[in-house]
């Protein structure tokens, strides 16, 4: 998802770079920088702004073509979006365990 919106994930802060979140804009941010356990939640708002980006970018990603890799980053994709709309629809955060 980060190459999608223009940065390697593996160069920011916190995940394993020294690139600061400052020099990145991206409604990913509160999920992208975010530890995988723990930390706060992301509130029903911040899910609808991930939401609307994350489905542009499986839809860029289908058109992209049919590598098996790319597949599982849809199927994956298309996983947290459900996770994503229950929270929006429920109104409730997501929590990370």
């Amino acid at each position: 998802m980060a190459e999608a919106e223009g940065f390697v994930l593996a160069e920011m802060s916190g995940s394993g770079g020294e690139r600061p979140w400052s020099e990145v804009s991206t409604a990913l941010e509160p999920l992208l920088d975010h530890p995988d356990a723990g930390g706060e939640d992301l509130m029903p708002a911040e899910c609808a702004s991930i939401l609307v980006l994350l489905e542009v970018i499986i839809d860029q990603w289908v058109r992209e073509g049919d590598d098996q890799r790319l597949q599982q980053h849809i199927e994956d994709a298309r996983q947290l979006g459900g996770v994503l709309r229950l929270c929006i629809g429920k109104d409730v955060p997501l929590g990370f365990v």
